[in-house]
């Protein structure tokens, strides 16, 4: 599982920035147009919160059980979810929380 999270979490960091980067290089770094780009449609603004929602869980639940399993590094998804989103951040921790149980086994 660990090799599949891994390629999940590379796909999750790499796809979401083929898209945020260009974006970037064309527009700049500009906030307002940024926001107005995420809620121009209802469609986009639907995913956006969508991903909102699904970052604030996933941060609760990354938190949650990093400190039930006495896990290290669980401040990386965090940050993974905050300047990615969830596409990094959830499978970034899920192989996280696999080495560390692989790591515990062996002991």
């Amino acid at each position: 599982m660990k090799y599949f999270y891994g390629i999940l979490s590379f796909l999750g960091l790499v796809l979401p920035y083929s898209q945020f980067i260009p974006w970037v290089m064309l527009n700049g770094f500009d906030l307002s147009l940024l926001f107005e780009a995420i809620t121009n449609t209802r469609i986009g603004a639907f995913a956006w919160m969508d991903v909102l929602v699904t970052a604030i869980v996933l941060i609760g639940f990354i938190l949650l059980e990093g400190t039930r399993k006495k896990m290290k590094y669980v401040w990386l998804p965090i940050v993974g979810t905050l300047l990615v989103g969830p596409s990094l951040g959830l499978p970034l921790f899920l192989l996280l929380r696999q080495l560390h149980m692989e790591k515990n086994i062996l002991k």
